[in-house]
């Protein structure tokens, strides 16, 4: 049994790793926190602080199924303790789950009826309950809803003589257009509707054509670039292009999803990859992400500024469009690139993904759910997800997807990483991440990955970020979201 003295150098010990985890965390060193946090829980899991303050770092990095389960473990430790409910309830905000958090936040105010900025959150959660009521009550159903792209007429679109920016001739987006209108963007200019609808109807015309899984031939001696999440940094995809070329014919690029969100620049985004696909479609590949669904667009800044910069029609386009994205990409019968991961069960074949029926919202199961959500995990066998939805695979469940399917390499993205890659399952998985300093606060690099065939050796290339406008990340995000930035 231990000693009083034992005991109480145990509690000393978790305070000091419980101190160092907080310094780690005002660092934005949120994985380094977790490990602190973890280790003080093993010594002390009786502390509801500890586990609340790890929910914290995991919604830091995104990982809310994680931050869900400690802050459940914080408030069975002590039921009394608010910041418990609080992180749990924020969490669940950042899912979505306004129903779940809306219970968590009453709790609060329970627990602290006297605490302003606690009746300030649980008003606005009561707000987008309401709101989402309201919504459920008006949608029409999905059988029943007619194709906002199908009552668009461009032409009819008047251009007024004072405007100055890019202007496409006809129906041809060259590449004279294309630098104008980044030129405009750079100067926070914004590009006419007419063509911006005319871009955006264009790029849904040619992802309609394309299978769920597109095929990609790289000819001998030629390079292939693969970019993963840029989450609306505008500044620093233009940066992406001084550093390794515009898109062409002979320099093409696969953007890996996540395109939009969180970044205050995700229009512009949107748009320059869009045009470049209408300018030429083998100069740009595009794969669906899970942030290019409605349900993430309310939540995380698109939809905000598409409102704000265009019109609510441009948003229910561009949730049209995004539903025509393919899912997946093979590069030369060898390489395997997705925005999130691996499946649930065993013996997915390329032929059951290219099957795959994408028009739709991403369901909250299968194999598109895990598609576009899951991650990789250092343990064998499969693991629940760390984000609440999709899973984790473990480097056995890379190696029998790869060999089923006669693959060499899978390349995805969705994960922020400190040097903007990461390679893990024994050299046969590599996580790529393209916005460097991630929501101006992650202090992370960016990467990119050049193959060139024959070999496809993948050469990765990292960089850092750029200055942009003074335009906060989240700027458009959904109010209630924005409290907790």
């Amino acid at each position: 049994m231990p000693t009083m003295e034992s005991e109480s150098s145990i509690v000393s010990r978790a305070e000091e790793l419980k101190s160092s985890a907080n310094e780690a965390f005002k660092a934005h060193k949120y994985s380094q926190a977790i490990d602190l946090y973890s280790q003080a829980i093993e010594l002390n899991d009786q502390n509801a602080v500890y586990w609340a303050n790890r929910a914290f770092a995991h919604t830091k990095l995104e990982e809310y199924g994680s931050a869900i389960h400690d802050a459940t473990k914080a408030v069975e430790t002590d039921p009394k303790y608010s910041k418990g409910y609080y992180r749990r309830g924020a969490a669940y905000l950042a899912m979505g789950k306004f129903k779940e958090a809306l219970k968590d936040f009453q709790q609060v105010k329970r627990i602290c009826p006297n605490d302003p900025d606690a009746a300030k959150k649980l008003k606005e959660c009561e707000k987008a309950v309401m709101k989402l009521k309201f919504e459920e009550a008006i949608a029409v159903p999905v059988a029943q809803r007619r194709s906002v792209a199908d009552s668009i007429d461009y032409r009819s679109i008047e251009v007024e003589p004072q405007y100055s920016g890019a202007s496409i001739e006809g129906d041809t987006v060259t590449l004279e257009f294309v630098k104008k209108m980044l030129e405009d963007f750079k100067n926070q200019k914004c590009l006419h509707k007419r063509y911006a609808f005319q871009i955006v109807l264009q790029t849904r015309e040619l992802l309609r054509t394309l299978p769920s899984l597109v095929d990609i031939n790289v000819p001998d001696g030629k390079n292939f670039t693969v970019c993963g999440d840029v989450h609306g940094q505008f500044y620093d995809l233009l940066n992406i292009f001084e550093l390794n070329g515009l898109p062409s014919e002979d320099n093409p690029y696969l953007f890996n999803g996540d395109f939009v969100d969180r970044g205050s620049f995700s229009l512009e985004v949107i748009l320059t990859l869009f045009a470049f696909k209408c300018m030429c479609p083998s100069a740009m590949y595009l794969a669906r992400g899970n942030h290019e669904s409605r349900s993430m667009n309310k939540i995380y800044g698109f939809e905000g500024e598409v409102r704000s910069k265009l019109s609510e029609t441009f948003v229910e386009l561009f949730a049209e469009v995004f539903c025509c994205l393919p899912l997946a990409h093979v590069i030369n019968q060898k390489v395997f690139v997705v925005h999130g991961g691996l499946f649930s069960v065993d013996g997915v074949k390329l032929s059951d993904i290219r099957a795959i029926e994408r028009f739709c919202e991403p369901p909250e199961e299968g194999l598109m759910c895990e598609v576009l959500w899951s991650d990789p995990q250092p343990n064998l066998g499969r693991g629940p997800s760390k984000r609440g939805v999709g899973l984790s695979f473990g480097p056995d469940i890379t190696k029998r997807f790869l060999q089923d399917n006669n693959l060499d390499l899978l390349v995805r993205s969705h994960e922020v990483k400190d040097e903007g890659y990461e390679i893990d399952h024994d050299g046969k998985l590599i996580t790529v991440f393209s916005a460097p300093n991630y929501c101006d606060q992650m202090g992370n690099k960016g990467a990119l990955i050049r193959f060139e065939a024959p070999e496809l050796k993948p050469n990765i290339v990292t960089f850092s970020a750029v200055s942009h406008p003074d335009v906060k990340p989240m700027a458009y995000a959904n109010n209630f979201l924005r409290m907790f930035s």
